[in-house]
């Protein structure tokens, strides 16, 4: 047996009920724990995520430098545009307005609370046949 194990990531935010609630939605989850500061939850292919409360909790400025980047989650998707529609629908918003350049077709976002997070296409395994 590992002498540590994977516990959860944990997003500080002001009100976890509500940043719960937008991530059990997009990764078609549930709860699986609340207390009066924490909310967790899991995706339905296991991933956990808890948010806790912190009323001086200050949202990231990425892509600006000041206060940047605390966290970045990436989420994997097969079809980026019906996954940016469900992001928006939910209360997410765009960070970039293309998609991001390099090796992977990708585009940046922050949850209601402004947590960035990506969403990333899923490469096929496998060459197209014929």
């Amino acid at each position: 047996m590992s002498l540590v194990t994977a516990g959860v990531v944990v997003l500080d935010c002001a009100e976890p009920e509500k940043l719960a609630e937008f991530y059990k939605e997009l990764l078609d989850g549930r709860v699986t724990d609340v207390s009066a500061n924490l909310v967790e939850i899991r995706g339905v292919d296991g991933f956990r995520i808890a948010f806790r409360r912190d009323a001086n909790a200050t949202p990231p400025s990425w892509p600006r430098p000041e206060n940047s980047l605390q966290a970045h989650l990436d989420f994997l998707v097969e079809d980026l545009d019906e996954a940016e529609r469900r992001v928006v629908g939910l209360g997410g918003r765009p960070l970039e307005a293309r998609d991001a350049p390099g090796p992977y077709e990708e585009r940046g976002y922050s949850d209601p609370a402004g947590h960035s997070f990506t969403l990333r296409l899923v490469r096929p395994l496998a060459p197209k046949q014929g």
